[in-house]
C-alpha cells in the first residue's frame, strides 16, 4: 500500500463493523499471535479503522491482562470505536464461532468417541497457522524493534521463554521494568516512531489516527469506573443465582471464575489447572478427552482457551444436569464460557478509560514498549512450538524430535508464507486454501491405505 495516499472514510458504521468482528471469530486461527496478526493485517493495514501506534498501544495493555489477549483486543478497539455496544458485539462475535463449533463437535465426539474426521478436515490448517505466525513475527517485528535494546529485549525473551521455560508473567514483567528504567536513562530507545518523530504512517491516515482525540465515552472518570465495577458484579451475582440449584453448574461457575483470573501467560498457563480440576478434582471429563479436546481447540477457529466449552460440555452430559444430554452438554459449555470470558469485559471497560488517558506519557508508554519487545520474542516461540507440532507430530517434550518429519506440512507452510509476504494475498484465502489441500491430501492417504 502506498503510504499516506488515499484518505479512509470518515466513519464506520456498528452494523459493518459488527459484520467484521463475526467474520473474525470465523478466521481466528493460530492463537493470540495469529489472531492479532489477522486484526493487525485487516484493521491496521487495509481497512485502517485504528494506526499502528494506536494499535500496538492496544495490545501492549491486553498482553498485561489475564484471559485470551486477542479477544480482548478485539473487545478494545470495538469499544474505542462504538463503546460499550460495539465490545459486547465484537466480544461474543469473537468467541461464539467457536462456541458453536466445539459444542458440535462435543456432541458428535460423545456419539462416536472419534475426533478423527475433524482432525482431517483442519489438517491444513496447521501449516498455514505456522506461516501466520511466523508472518506475524517479521511483520511486526520489523517496524517495532527500531533500536539494539529493542531487539536485545525480544531475543532475551525469545531464549528466556524457548530454552529455560520461564513464565511468560516473568517475561512480561521484566520486560516493563526494563521499559521502566530504560525511559529514563535512554527515552530515546524506548520511544514510539510517533512520538520521536519518526515515520509511523506507513499504511496511510486512520480513523482512529494517532491524534484522534479519545472519545468521550473512553475518557476516565471515577464514578464510571466505580459504575462499571458494581455492573459486572451483579451480573456475575446474577448468573451465580441463576445456577445455584443446580450443583454442577455451581461448581463450574466458581472454578471457571478462578481460572479466568489465573490466565496470565496465555491459555497454556491455565491449561494445567483446567486439567487438574476438570478430570482430577470434577471428574468432568476424562485425560484422553481433555487431549482430544485440546486437539480441536488447536484446530478451531478462536482463543484456545476455548477449550473450557469443551470441558463444559462434557462435564454436564457426565454429571447429567439435565434428563437430555443436549440440553445439559450445552448448559455446561454454557456456563463454562461465561464465567471464563465474562471477566475480559471488565477488564477493557473498566481498564481502557486509564490505557487511553495514558497513552502519550513516556513514563507509561515507555514499560509498555519493553513488553512489546518481548512479546515479539514470545510470538517467535510460538510460532516454534507450532512448527514442532506440524511437523513432528509423535514429538514429546522430552523427545520433541521423534518420529517422522512431514515433509507435506512442511511445503504447505514455506508456500502459504510466500503466499503471504511476497504475494500479500489475504489470509482468509490463504487459510481456505490449505484447508481444501490438507483434506484433500487426507482423503488421498485414506484412499491409498
Amino acid at each position: 500500500m502506498v503510504e499516506g495516499k488515499d484518505r479512509p472514510r470518515a466513519t464506520v458504521t456498528l452494523g459493518e463493523a459488527s459484520k467484521y468482528w463475526l467474520k473474525l471469530g470465523f478466521i481466528s486461527f493460530g492463537g493470540p499471535a495469529g489472531q492479532i496478526s489477522i486484526m493487525h493485517q485487516e484493521l491496521v493495514e487495509r481497512r485502517r479503522w485504528i494506526s499502528e501506534h494506536r494499535y500496538l498501544h492496544a495490545v501492549n495493555y491486553c498482553m498485561l491482562l489475564p484471559g485470551p489477549e486477542a479477544a480482548q483486543l478485539a473487545i478494545y478497539i470495538a469499544w474505542l470505536m462504538h463503546g460499550v455496544r460495539g465490545a459486547m458485539i465484537a466480544g461474543v462475535s469473537f468467541i461464539l464461532p467457536a462456541f458453536v463449533l466445539l459444542c458440535l463437535l462435543a456432541g458428535t465426539y460423545l456419539v462416536f468417541s472419534d475426533v478423527s474426521l475433524a482432525q482431517g478436515i483442519f489438517y491444513g490448517i496447521k501449516p498455514a497457522v505456522v506461516a501466520i505466525v511466523l508472518f506475524a513475527t517479521w511483520r511486526i517485528g520489523s517496524r517495532v524493534l527500531n533500536n539494539n535494546v529493542l531487539w536485545s529485549i525480544a531475543v532475551l525473551a525469545f531464549i528466556a521463554i524457548f530454552f529455560f521455560n520461564i513464565g511468560f508473567p516473568w517475561i512480561v514483567l521484566t520486560a516493563a521494568i526494563l521499559g521502566a528504567v530504560g525511559g529514563k536513562l535512554a527515552p530515546d530507545k524506548f520511544t514510539s516512531n510517533r512520538q520521536s518523530g519518526g515515520n509511523s504512517k506507513r499504511y496511510g491516515p486512520a480513523i482512529i489516527d494517532d491524534d484522534t482525540p479519545t472519545p468521550l465515552h473512553a475518557t476516565f472518570s471515577w464514578r464510571k469506573l466505580t459504575l462499571i465495577l458494581i455492573i459486572f458484579i451483579l451480573i456475575w451475582l446474577a448468573a451465580v443465582y441463576l445456577i445455584s440449584n443446580h450443583p454442577v453448574l455451581s461448581d463450574m461457575g466458581s472454578f471457571f471464575t478462578k481460572s479466568a483470573f489465573l490466565t496470565i501467560g496465555g491459555a497454556y498457563a491455565v491449561l494445567p489447572y483446567v486439567y487438574q480440576g476438570g478430570v482430577e478434582h470434577y471428574g468432568w471429563l476424562t485425560g484422553p478427552q481433555m487431549m482430544d479436546g485440546l486437539a480441536l481447540g488447536e484446530a478451531t477457529p478462536g482463543p484456545l482457551i476455548m477449550v473450557v466449552t469443551w470441558v463444559g460440555y462434557l462435564g454436564g452430559v457426565e454429571k447429567n444436569v439435565f434428563d437430555s444430554d443436549i440440553v445439559g452438554g450445552i448448559a455446561g459449555a454454557s456456563v463454562a464460557t461465561f464465567f471464563t470470558f465474562l471477566p475480559s469485559f471488565l477488564f477493557i471497560l473498566a481498564g481502557g478509560p486509564l490505557v487511553e488517558a495514558t497513552r502519550n506519557e513516556l513514563k507509561f508508554t515507555a514499560p509498555l514498549t519493553g513488553i512489546t519487545a518481548a512479546v515479539i520474542g514470545v510470538i517467535l516461540n510460538l510460532a516454534m512450538f507450532f512448527a514442532w507440532h506440524t511437523f513432528w507430530p509423535q514429538g514429546t517434550t522430552n523427545t520433541p524430535f521423534n518420529g517422522t518429519f512431514q515433509i507435506f506440512p512442511f511445503i504447505m507452510t514455506i508456500v502459504a508464507y510466500i503466499a503471504l509476504w511476497k504475494y500479500k494475498l489475504d489470509i482468509i484465502r490463504v487459510i481456505l486454501a490449505c484447508v481444501m489441500v490438507g483434506l484433500l491430501w487426507t482423503i488421498a492417504l485414506e484412499g491409498f491405505s
